[in-house]
């Protein structure tokens, strides 16, 4: 299979665990153990039980007939923004804290750029009765103070990443720092598919449940499993994961990537990796990230805090390098535009980062007969100040 990991951990050329030696015997133990333990049935039953019961699954795949006669095509909206939290990560989480839980860990270390995945960690982490930890940049602490009050509220403690950006890249740094040096007690409960093997495999498994449950409703809706085209927003790529898993090796199925435009690509006010982005490792895998000349990242910028990293997940490094999606740099005014007609055409409140997958209807033409699924990853209460600044409301 063209898509998965191999048994060292790539997607073709990139990948792999890139890692400090104090990490080594965790890591190893991870991958050594990670297939075998999801694997088990009390494992499933415990996480499919709490995806159905406390998540809200399956969420809805909701046929958007204003969108479709709008854009004269079939447009479905994947509802992950009606997960108990608001957005996909949690279905992560849960699989993640089942994990480490099985491991013996009762610590969990985390990052956040949007603070989605942060509120989503201190769920799981009140759930179980873990204690926690998130580190979020100084400057997502700022547009993100509803999910920082959030995390806050279900007894997190949030930590300010002040170096760089002060956005995800240096929360992930500040994260997996404080993990080399508490690994015994420690899990790092990664919120995206990138960092070394085995979270981008990992991550991918867990989100899974998108694909597989966009397949049953498009059978019943459509009679047919699968759609024309399924579109997503890629920051480090755990709700595209999600969306394409089931459809990846199958390429009668188009598959749609939205990156941070930012403001300017050229300027490199931006978080389009595909469009700038070089061979390197970022974060203990190698991928395409933007870089500087000596190789070390730069910053990256979207108005979606989300979306707002220097690279992308392994398996898009390798899906670009095959051709396997189309890639569109959505800016800053394209998204905020497509999150506020998804508002008036059909009573939605998308998060920013959905809004650039939103976006992609007007950035490309679909036939009458396409079904169009775009997966809508998370609810915008967390931007209503963004979006309110935006348009002066």
């Amino acid at each position: 299979m063209k898509y998965q990991v191999d048994q060292n951990g790539f997607y073709g050329n990139y990948g792999g665990a890139f890692i400090p030696e104090a990490l080594q015997p965790i890591i190893g133990q991870l991958q050594k153990e990670y297939i075998d333990i999801i694997n088990q049935a009390d494992f499933q039953a415990e996480m499919q039980q709490l995806l159905k019961d406390y998540v809200g699954r399956p969420t809805p795949l909701y046929f958007a007939e204003n969108l479709s006669k709008k854009y004269n095509t079939k447009v479905y909206l994947k509802r992950e923004d009606l997960c108990h939290t608001g957005a996909h990560k949690i279905n992560n989480t849960i699989g993640q804290i089942l994990l480490a839980k099985r491991l013996g860990k009762h610590k969990i270390v985390a990052e956040t750029g949007a603070g989605q995945h942060g509120v989503a960690t201190a769920t799981v982490c009140a759930l179980m009765g873990m204690e926690c930890i998130v580190f979020m940049g100084a400057l997502d602490i700022e547009r993100q103070a509803p999910n920082v009050a959030r995390m806050k509220m279900l007894g997190a403690e949030v930590r300010p990443a002040m170096s760089g950006a002060k956005t995800l890249k240096e929360a992930v740094d500040e994260a997996l720092l404080y993990w080399i040096e508490n690994p015994d007690d420690t899990f790092y409960l990664i919120g995206s598919a990138v960092g070394p093997h085995p979270y981008p495999d990992m991550v991918s498994r867990f989100q899974s449940v998108i694909s597989e449950e966009i397949r049953k409703q498009l059978l019943e809706k459509e009679g047919r499993e699968t759609p024309d085209y399924v579109v997503a927003c890629v920051g480090g790529g755990s709700n595209a994961v999600g969306a394409f898993y089931h459809f990846l090796e199958d390429e009668t199925v188009n598959l749609v990537v939205a990156e941070g435009g930012g403001r300017s690509i050229e300027e490199l006010e931006t978080a389009a990796t595909s469009f700038v982005g070089k061979d390197g490792v970022l974060h203990g895998s190698k991928t395409l990230f933007m870089q500087d000349e000596n190789g070390e990242p730069l910053e990256a910028y979207s108005i979606s805090a989300g979306l707002d990293y220097p690279g992308f997940g392994p398996l898009y490094s390798h899906m670009k390098e095959l051709g396997r999606a189309e890639f569109f740099a959505v800016m800053d005014n394209e998204a905020m535009q497509a999150g506020l007609n998804l508002c008036k055409d059909e009573g939605i409140i998308p998060a920013i980062e959905s809004s650039h997958a939103l976006a992609i209807l007007d950035k490309k033409q679909f036939k009458e007969t396409d079904i169009v699924v775009i997966n809508l990853s998370g609810r915008g209460d967390k931007d209503l100040d963004n979006y309110r600044s935006y348009f002066n409301f």
